[in-house]
């Protein structure tokens, strides 16, 4: 099986960004190729057409490859629930709950057969794997459970690229180093060493490219220059690294930072609106005056509503419903806004009935069950008859409440789409709540969403009839592959991959 690894000096290095990069690269130069990544640890998850989970920069780096994505891919995903907690999703379905202390002993066998039946599987279908390490394949601490590094690169006998972030300082130490901890084996197979995120005059750089090159034999294939990309975050860190604020922008969108925020990649669509400024708040933040307020997905939504409740961001979201404001709330943030979330089993770790948010008539049950599919449907609001393209993925049930706690009459609630279990909005569209992620991946929809906005504001509206998300992303895609195929020379991988 033909396949090149990806591996970095530590976490952040770009590694999934050049996965990216080399999966569009060489599929246009007529390679079938794939992503892959035996374990991924990552809040954001795709689902497949059929139903399975992988992590989402997966699922972006198959659109890469101009190729569908498919759970093997990633066989082990990882889903944070809290500091200790994860979901294990082993070839895209959910197994079981397990903690750092017990993950190696209880799922390390499973995971290491899911990883070579799901290599087995996409060798018989694409000529050329790209695979993505995770970290640092030097860890000594996990080397030995490692599912996603140099355990890899030596079962495919691949030519390894060793990526450095330089931005960071200490990359060429971090170089040395890493080089240094993995086994002569291992290390026999890096082939290449890429530098990432320079910032500066590469004549600058040239002595200590020459010296890395002396000192370990092995050599730099490129520099790639920093990139203010908008490549899909896969963990919250992340968040903390966005573009400043667009002085041109007219509207401003806070984002609650939830401690367990789970597929914040809903919200790339709006970041790569021009009128459009996105602000991520933690809960402890003033919540200000924003034109729109969205409470996004969370792995654990009871633990994040308490949080709320405790530094007093859900008093705020309250008073700025009930001034009028904009609320939207996705899958667990839609859960957030109802009136009640039980979880009876305390299967997210928080056994009991507690209050919910109250801005939506709603009341969800946490249940064993989980629901993970993709959807087609069409919109009734804010404008009829558009086509919207998502997925569910959620454990909760959720439930319309037609008379509200207190029997007073309360506002009219409508289903934002044909199906109405995906999702409601109040009569004066104000008030949003829906179980679709990947709701402004579809562009229609999401400028007349943005134009109910924007009309509060006395501004003039944008037009609607412009391409879902997914062409933006693939022009963003070439933009990428295109910087890369001019800063690095994969020759040298190429001739032994």
């Amino acid at each position: 099986m033909k396949a090149i690894m990806v591996v970095g000096t530590t976490s952040h290095a770009g590694k999934s960004l050049l996965v990216t990069a080399l999966c569009r690269i060489l599929s246009r130069r007529g390679w079938r190729v794939a992503p892959f990544k035996g374990q991924n640890t990552a809040p954001n998850a795709y689902v497949t057409a059929n139903g399975a989970e992988i992590g989402y920069t997966q699922a972006v780096q198959a659109w890469a490859a101009g190729v569908s994505p498919q759970a093997e891919m990633n066989p082990v995903l990882l889903k944070p629930q809290g500091p200790t907690t994860s979901q294990v999703i082993i070839k895209g379905r959910p197994v079981g709950q397990t903690t750092t202390t017990h993950y190696y002993e209880t799922y390390f066998e499973s995971g290491w057969q899911a990883v070579q039946e799901s290599l087995a599987r996409l060798g018989q279908d694409f000529d050329l794997l790209i695979c993505e390490g995770d970290g640092n394949p030097a860890e000594i601490d996990i080397k030995q459970h490692d599912l996603a590094n140099m355990r890899i690169a030596t079962a495919l006998n691949a030519p390894t690229i060793l990526l450095a972030d330089i931005e960071r300082g200490g990359a060429f130490a971090h170089i040395v180093g890493t080089l240094e901890l993995l086994e002569p084996e291992e290390r026999a197979l890096v082939k290449g060493i890429v530098i990432n995120k320079f910032n500066g005059q590469k004549s600058l750089l040239q002595p200590g490219i020459d010296w890395i090159e002396k000192r370990t034999g092995i050599p730099v294939l490129g520099v790639i220059p920093w990139m203010d990309s908008a490549f899909p975050a896969e963990d919250s860190l992340s968040l903390m690294e966005r573009p400043v604020e667009k002085q041109s922008a007219e509207l401003n969108i806070a984002v609650i930072r939830l401690p367990r925020i789970s597929n914040f990649t809903d919200f790339d669509p709006l970041e790569a609106e021009p009128s459009v400024n996105v602000k991520y708040l933690s809960p402890k933040d003033d919540l200000g005056h924003p034109d729109a307020v969205i409470l996004p997905g969370t792995k654990t939504a009871i633990a994040d509503l308490l949080i709320l409740q405790r530094t007093g961001m859900a008093e705020a979201i309250q008073n700025y419903a009930a001034a009028g404001g904009t609320v939207l709330g996705i899958c667990g943030g839609f859960q957030l806004m109802g009136q009640m979330l039980a979880d009876p089993e305390g299967l997210e770790g928080q056994e009991g009935r507690f209050r919910g948010l109250s801005i939506l008539p709603l009341r969800t049950v946490i249940t064993q069950n989980k629901v993970a599919r993709q959807r087609s449907v069409s919109s009734k609001f804010p404008q009829e008859g558009l086509p919207v393209n998502g997925y569910e993925i959620h454990h909760g049930r959720t439930q319309l409440v037609m008379t509200p706690e207190g029997g007073e009459p309360g506002p009219k609630f409508h289903p934002i789409f044909d199906d109405r279990s995906l999702g409601i909005v109040d009569e004066t569209e104000s008030l949003w709540g829906t179980y679709l992620h990947g709701i402004f991946d579809n562009g229609p929809w999401r400028r007349a969403w943005l134009n109910r906005l924007r009309q509060q504001r006395g501004l003039g509206s944008l037009p609607t009839g412009i391409a879902n998300y997914r062409e933006q992303r693939d022009a963003m895609l070439n933009d990428l592959a295109n910087t890369v195929e001019q800063y690095v020379n994969l020759d040298p991988i190429l001739a032994q991959s």
